[in-house]
């Protein structure tokens, strides 16, 4: 058995501040989502089917606003799609002022290729229009098919974005409804981070004016003489920087044999022994030849015979405490696939050598 000794030391592992606006953010000061259905033209008969009757009263719908009356039987829309079209905005965006917006194909269309958005309102979960969208879509690739069955796609053809397509008609403005106080709230909540969060705000603006009410929110009590000025205080906040605590967690990935650990990850001493199993099948052409002034024919058969080959035992030796990164930089010098790197985390951590939670996508 061919054994490798791997001696492996603890590193200390240095943990970098990141600002207040990176780990949290203002209540009140978030972004919201936004929703509409509309039509897209102009596309070289890839649009949707007469089986797609919202497209049909859609059109027909629109056409009647122009005083234009269609009748509805041989109505044909290949060159139109319905689609819905979505965006994320921030809650503070003002009239006027333009964004990006993502079109999808409702229908049965095959591409959006080469399609312009007709003019589409955009409601908020209340269904109040808030902002209208219009423009070319594009959809950073393309869907070709020829008459003869023949394809050439690149990304995905049934969606796009506009770039600035979206214009907002009216302010969505959410808020502050309290100058004399802040909500800060984590977007991955944690006690630690919170309670760094309010230590670091008492000591670099003044001491006693932040409290972590829980793991997913700190209270801000605005100066007197800085409620006048809320947004210079917010800012001053942002730019605090505060040390993010993360939860010790390895995650693996089994489609595309990915490990990612965080810094927390511990291993304790262990030792790991991997076999692997090669199967290979190997051809081995027969040929039968007849007889001389026979009527039969030369036969070739491909005899296909298996074989198991099973490779030494590879070890290694882990004395110490160790690290993720470390134990995966070890298996990859004994060529061990990343498939088998899961298997022997898996392993691992059932033994309780491995300090983490384990996630399995």
């Amino acid at each position: 058995m061919k054994k490798i000794v791997l001696i492996i030391f603890l590193l200390t592992i240095s943990i970098f501040p990141q600002r207040l606006k990176d780990v949290a953010f203002i209540k009140g000061v978030n972004d919201q989502q936004f929703i509409g259905y509309g039509l897209v033209v102009g596309l070289s008969g890839t649009g949707d089917s007469y089986r797609s009757t919202m497209t049909h009263q859609s059109v027909i719908s629109m056409l009647k606003r122009f005083g234009v009356n269609v009748p509805e039987l041989n109505f044909r829309t290949r060159n139109i799609a319905a689609v819905m079209v979505t965006a994320t905005l921030s809650s503070m965006l003002k009239a006027g002022s333009s964004f990006d917006v993502v079109v999808s194909s409702m229908g049965d269309a095959s591409s959006l290729m080469g399609g312009t958005l007709l003019l589409s309102p955009l409601s908020d979960k209340t269904g109040k229009v808030f902002a209208t969208a219009q423009g070319p879509v594009s959809i950073g690739g393309f869907d070709i098919n020829t008459n003869y069955g023949g394809r050439i796609a690149k990304n995905h053809a049934l969606s796009g974005r506009i770039p600035n397509g979206g214009i907002m008609e009216q302010d969505y403005s959410v808020g502050l409804t309290n100058n004399a106080e802040l909500k800060i709230v984590l977007r991955s909540p944690d006690f630690t981070t919170a309670n760094n969060i309010s230590v670091a705000i008492n000591s670099t603006i003044t001491d006693g004016i932040a409290k972590a009410d829980d793991a997913s929110q700190v209270t801000v009590k605005v100066p007197a003489e800085q409620q006048q000025n809320i947004a210079a205080f917010i800012a001053s906040l942002e730019v605090i920087q505060i040390v993010k605590d993360v939860t010790a967690k390895v995650v693996l990935n089994e489609k595309t044999g990915t490990v990612v650990a965080g810094s927390n990850v511990q291993i304790s001493p262990c030792a790991i022994s991997h076999g692997s199993l090669n199967i290979t099948i190997k051809s081995y052409p027969v040929i039968s030849q007849p007889s001389s002034f026979s009527q039969g024919e030369t036969v070739v058969f491909n005899n296909l015979v298996p074989s198991v080959q099973q490779d030494e035992n590879n070890t290694i030796a882990i004395q110490g405490a160790t690290n993720v990164q470390q134990v995966v930089t070890a298996l990859n010098s004994l060529k061990v696939s990343p498939r088998d790197i899961i298997a022997i985390f898996q392993a691992m951590k059932e033994a309780g050598a491995l300090t983490a939670e384990l996630v399995i996508m």
